[in-house]
This record gives C-alpha cells, sequence and structure tokens, in this order.
C-alpha cells in the first residue's frame, strides 16, 4: 500500500496539537476560579452572597427571585403574604412548602425551651411597638387582654392551614425565617454546584468551604453596646467557621428608652414583657441558620444559666453569651465546642 506522506505529516501534526491541548488546556482549576459578591436589600435588611460559581457565573437574578417568592410566603411587611393572609383569618389562605418548614422547626424549638421560642409572640410585639403594628410607644401596653392569646399549642396545621384556638391569635416568624432563607439561598449555590459560599442576611449566615483567601470564613460578633443605628459598631470577637450556620441576637440595636427606661425588642412570651436581665446578646453555631436563628432568641429570653443548660442538652448546638456583671463590665462564657471557633 502507497502512503501519503503529505497526509501522514498533517495527522502527525494534529496528534501534537491534540496533545498540546491536553496538557495545556485543562479545565480551570478550583482555586483560579472568581468569587462572586452580591449584595442588596431583602427582607427588610440588607444581604450580601459570596460565592465561588464553578462556572464563574453570576446568579443575583436567581438570588433576588427567591427572595421575592419567600417573602409572599413568610413576609408580615407583605400585605399579601400567607403569614398576612393568616394574621388576617382570610380562609382562602394555604400554607406552601416554606411557611410548613418554618412551623414544624418553630414548635419543635418551642417545645425544646419551654415557650421561650413562640411564633405566637406577634400581638406581644406589636403592642410593645416593635411589630408591624403602629403601636405608639408612649405608654405601657396592657398586656392582661393579650396574654390569652399566645401560646405555640394554641395553633395547629391542618391538611395546609392553620387552625387557631381564637381568631385573634397572630404569627411573627420574624425570628426563625431569616435563618431559613440563609439556608434556602445556600440550597441555592448547592444546586449550582458552588462549593465556597457565604450568604449573610441581615446577620443570618450559612457559609460552607473556604473564603477568597482560601480559609475559614472570618465572622466578627459585635459589641453589645447600645447602636440603633450601628454607627459605631465594635467587635468583641473574630470566629473562624466553615460549613455551618450561625445567627447572633441582641438588644443592642433595637430598642427604645421611656421614663428613663430601657425597653428592648425582645419579648419573653411567656411574662408578655421585653427581657431584663445582664443578657447582652448570643450567638448561635448549628448545623443550619434557621435553628441557630431561633435558639438566638430564645436564649435572649432564656438568660445565661438557662441558655447554656438547653444548648448543652442539644447535638451540634453551641453558644457565644455576652453578659454584664454586678459593675456593668462586659463578660463571656462559651459552650466548649464553641472554643474551637474562636481565633487563637
Amino acid at each position: 500500500m502507497k502512503i501519503n506522506k503529505r497526509a501522514a505529516g498533517f495527522a502527525i501534526i494534529a496528534l501534537i496539537i491534540l496533545a498540546y491541548a491536553l496538557i495545556f488546556h485543562r479545565p480551570q482549576a478550583e482555586a483560579e476560579l472568581p468569587y462572586t459578591h452580591n449584595e442588596g436589600k431583602a427582607q427588610g435588611t440588607y444581604y450580601s452572597a459570596v460565592y465561588q460559581h464553578p462556572e464563574g457565573k453570576d446568579i443575583r437574578v436567581e438570588i433576588e427571585k427567591f427572595f421575592n417568592e419567600f417573602d409572599a410566603s413568610l413576609s408580615t411587611y407583605n400585605p399579601n403574604s400567607i403569614i398576612s393572609g393568616i394574621n388576617k383569618n382570610v380562609d382562602s389562605v394555604i400554607t406552601d412548602a416554606y411557611f410548613e418548614a418554618m412551623y414544624y422547626a418553630a414548635r419543635q424549638i418551642s417545645e425544646k425551651t419551654n415557650g421561650a421560642f413562640d411564633i405566637t409572640v406577634a400581638p406581644l410585639v406589636n403592642a410593645w411597638g416593635f411589630g408591624f403594628g403602629n403601636k405608639s410607644r408612649s405608654e405601657e401596653p396592657d398586656i392582661q387582654p393579650i396574654m390569652p392569646l399566645i401560646g405555640y399549642n394554641k395553633i395547629s396545621l391542618e391538611n395546609h392551614r392553620i387552625v387557631k384556638q381564637n381568631p385573634d391569635i397572630m404569627l411573627d416568624a420574624s425570628a426563625i425565617a431569616q435563618g431559613l432563607s440563609a439556608d434556602l439561598i445556600a440550597d441555592l449555590f448547592e444546586k449550582h454546584g458552588c462549593k465556597n459560599y457565604m450568604i449573610d442576611i441581615g446577620g443570618e449566615i450559612v457559609c460552607k468551604g473556604k473564603n477568597p483567601k482560601g480559609k475559614n470564613w472570618q465572622i466578627g460578633i459585635d459589641k453589645p453596646v447600645d447602636d440603633p443605628v450601628n454607627e459605631s459598631a465594635e467587635i468583641q470577637t473574630i470566629i473562624s467557621v466553615t460549613n455551618v450556620g450561625l445567627t447572633t441576637s441582641g438588644n443592642y440595636r433595637q430598642f427604645y428608652y421611656r421614663d428613663g427606661k430601657k425597653f428592648a425588642h425582645t419579648i419573653d412570651p411567656r411574662t408578655g414583657k421585653p427581657v431584663d436581665h445582664n443578657m447582652l446578646s448570643a450567638t448561635v453555631v448549628a448545623p443550619d441558620c434557621m435553628t441557630a436563628d431561633a435558639y438566638a432568641t430564645a436564649f435572649m429570653v432564656l438568660g445565661v444559666n438557662s441558655a447554656m443548660k438547653i444548648c448543652n442538652e442539644i447535638d451540634g448546638l453551641d453558644c457565644y453569651l455576652i453578659y454584664s456583671d454586678e459593675k456593668g463590665e462586659f463578660k463571656t462564657t462559651q459552650t466548649k465546642g464553641f472554643e474551637k471557633y474562636l481565633q487563637k
């Protein structure tokens, strides 16, 4: 057989080019992929999303589309949301997956905290001037007629509808919904194949993998200094975390004074009054942010000793508490499991 030398030469050249392509044109290494940073307004606060998409894509549109869908379920500031319809006793309202995930988690945490966490607290929060109503803060509310409306056992979820013992019962999911939304944004990142990301929605955080410097995510815990407009925030400590959800709850942002007395936004559902003890802030780390969010609020209600006791009883839950001593000086305590997150 006669060989065409010219054709053979082209074939050899083609093989050489292919070999170089395979050697030098490998898929872009993960470390070389850019991190995208999206930020904006959501759920009455601000969000920040930092993520490394495997194809370098910016998915801001999907993130903000999700926020709109989520608010249509659990935002009390959206008059047409599912939770608003439930509060107004609209017969046609049925619950969705977002609402039901919140409801079942809230009920479980209410049981574990003996009612320190309770989504039926809405009438009290409104009465004290911190909720979605327009209640004046000029005088102390009469909570006696409100207390019969409070209690997580006074509602149930049946066939995708909330059943109330009293039609005046209202729900407020603000102490758990943002944590849930952070978890769901994390799910969105996972669907896109992201291995390194952090989502922060008003302080409710989920992080995974490494930050753009190749290290665990560094999160600052604020000193609980009264600062309602967040203009002079100081850092108490920095923690190093990954693959967790976390949040900090405190009474140093939302409060008001009347007749020289401070009234904080954390309401104890069991007494009907704003909390008045030496706990200043609670930072909780959990496997998911919804859990961290709800327990951080519950711990602010419970106080240092009860919060530490409950936290130590729950697998996967850790906390860092800041409180004031008899002299008014800041003190801290944490579960043993939290120590690994503290910067050395």
